[in-house]
């Protein structure tokens, strides 16, 4: 859906139906920044701050292409007219660095009073920390959540408008607003958001109350995105949900996201499809087949353990047991032999006793993961597990961790070599500012892999042979 917004008619009724409604409302801000950027004699600028999750990530790429598309011009620093922060409330240090940055900020607007902050994310779902930012962070000018970002530019109009403080938070949504612009970080791959939401309801996590419920996009805006991407030169999408297993079933004629893999799979000009992130308990038999016959489906699966202890799994309400999940990625082996697998792991959620930390122990050398993710259990007020007895002492979860991260990292080291001396195909990403003429790409498993290249080879499969296996990456030799 393209809309000249210069040809919106800005003096006629507001539209009710979305996305024209704020298209509507970009064409006001547009009329805004174009007046403000001739009475400065420079463009208007803006800089977002990403925390967190890819979804976030995603969502900051919706953001800055609706400030793009109303004439801002993104710049890195904080020093600009429209500072935006995208937050993340997995764990506490995260919220303690947006407080951080907050203070920073408030310093670069006394010396600018016209310049704008926006907060937005999970952050801003917790009740607690939106009444704490009205209350000592009164400079802030405009705080929206996970479920009304398609709404930046009627808030920013509000904020214009009203001069004061715009707070707009959702509680709760079955709205997918579809055909809003979208600023890509990279030409040549693109997340593409499946389903928004969680109603797996975790005891530790806080995800399920600030991002809702789930609800699915339709199969058909889903397609017609990834053809809109393939048809624009991207060649590798992340197909990207709280839990993707579960896509579809919140659709009035449910599909499943094995159907959905299927359907990406025929789309002409993508090489390559990932997704993320997977739950054990949703993973079929059938989505195992798809991922076995798919011919672009990426051989890597990120396949969150979060403990080995059965008893720590029940207190988690993770819906699987130990024996589950290694019956499970026997499964997958059998049907992929060459797939690598990725997890999380937390350590010290409450109750865990030395035996249900050598269970993890055990699954860790048993699946023998390509990587994983490690985590120190960290409390969220307003989750299960918060009130949970028994929470395990900093020094006994410390030891727990390093030696985790040991075995983690001791496995990873071996298990990554696999390919050396090999010829594969390679994505090349970036030049490797750690080597003069050298370029970073990914394997399909996920692996980097860096190789001497020119630039121009960037957003391209190439064959790389695996010179050297570097424990955690590859150093090869671009072949012709």
């Amino acid at each position: 859906m393209q809309i000249d917004i210069d040809q919106i008619d800005i003096k006629g009724e507001v539209p009710v139906r979305e996305p024209e409604r704020q298209y509507y409302f970009m064409a006001k801000v547009s009329r805004y920044v174009k007046r403000r950027s001739e009475e400065l004699g420079r463009p208007m600028t803006f800089c977002t701050q990403t925390f967190g999750c890819q979804m976030n990530s995603r969502d900051s790429e919706k953001l800055q292409g609706i400030l793009e598309a109303v004439g801002f011009e993104q710049t890195d620093t904080e020093e600009a007219d429209f500072v935006l922060y995208n937050t993340c409330t997995v764990r506490e240090n995260a919220n303690q660095k947006v407080y951080g940055r907050l203070g920073v900020l408030n310093s670069l607007k006394k010396k600018n009073p016209d310049m704008m902050i926006a907060l937005c994310g999970c952050m801003m779902q917790e009740e607690d920390v939106v009444e704490k930012i009205k209350k000592s962070y009164r400079f802030v000018d405009v705080i929206f959540g996970t479920h009304n970002i398609y709404k930046l530019a009627e808030l920013l109009y509000q904020r214009l408008e009203a001069k004061k403080m715009v707070v707009d938070i959702w509680k709760g949504t079955d709205q997918v607003v579809e055909d809003l612009p979208a600023d890509r970080k990279y030409s040549f791959k693109s997340g593409v958001n499946i389903m928004f939401g969680c109603d797996n309801f975790c005891s530790y996590c806080i995800v399920p109350y600030v991002r809702g419920r789930e609800r699915s996009r339709s199969p058909k805006d889903i397609m017609t995105e990834i053809k809109g991407l393939a048809d624009d030169g991207v060649v590798e999408i992340m197909l990207l949900g709280q839990n993707v297993n579960s896509y579809g079933k919140t659709l009035e004629e449910p599909i499943s996201f094995a159907d959905l893999l299927t359907q990406a799979d025929e789309v002409e000009g993508l090489e390559r499809i990932r997704f993320m992130t997977s739950h054990p308990k949703d993973l079929s038999d059938e989505l195992i087949e798809a991922m076995k016959n798919s011919k672009k489906v990426c051989r890597h699966l990120h396949l969150p353990l979060q403990s080995g202890s059965s008893r720590i799994l029940k207190l988690m309400n993770r819906n699987y047991t130990k024996e589950k999940y290694l019956e499970l990625v026997e499964k997958i082996r059998a049907a992929m032999p060459d797939i690598s697998l990725t997890t999380d792991i937390i350590v010290g959620f409450p109750g865990e006793t030395d035996e249900d930390f050598e269970e993890t122990l055990d699954v860790v050398r048993k699946v023998r993961f390509d990587s994983a993710f490690t985590f120190i259990y960290s409390k969220r007020t307003g989750t299960p597990a918060a009130k949970m007895d028994d929470q395990v002492p900093d020094e006994v979860v410390k030891e727990r961790f390093d030696r985790l991260l040991s075995l983690v990292q001791q496995i990873s080291s071996e298990v990554c070599g696999r390919e050396v001396h090999t010829v594969q195909k390679v994505l090349a990403e970036e030049v490797n500012d750690h080597g003069e003429g050298y370029l970073t790409g990914r394997l399909s498993n996920n692996t980097t892999v860096h190789f001497k290249g020119d630039s121009s080879l960037i957003g391209k499969i190439v064959d790389v042979y695996l010179d050297e296996s570097k424990g955690f990456y590859y150093m090869g030799t671009l072949r012709p």
